[in-house]
């Protein structure tokens, strides 16, 4: 059986990347990718890549789009005091596992 790996970030959530050539940036998180533990992160480290023309109207030439950062490189923005921020994790009163903001103490997920 495998073991499902968890993370401080999740899709749709607002990150800033701490680490590497787009460091201090911020968007929003399209993806996980976790057999390799990146995420793809909106308009952030963008590739050239060379495309074919598909059979499928899939039009050729010089694409850009993003590339995977290590989630390792990325910390979660907290939407109330709007700070990078690391994550935390408490039971809700009805029972429920909810992510926290460790600066302000906000709910991040409800």
């Amino acid at each position: 059986m495998a073991v499902r790996k968890k993370y401080h970030v999740k899709k749709n959530d607002t990150v800033m990347v701490i680490a590497g050539k787009e460091k201090g940036k911020s968007g929003k998180v399209l993806r996980i990718l976790t057999k390799k533990d990146r995420a793809v992160v909106e308009k952030l480290n963008m590739v050239k890549r060379h495309m074919r023309p598909g059979p499928h109207s899939r039009q050729g030439g010089i694409v850009e789009k993003e590339a995977p950062i290590h989630i390792s490189n990325l910390m979660v923005i907290c939407s109330k005091c709007t700070d990078p921020t690391r994550v935390g994790y408490k039971i809700l009163d009805d029972g429920r596992k909810a992510r926290f903001c460790k600066k302000c103490g906000e709910i991040i997920d409800g």
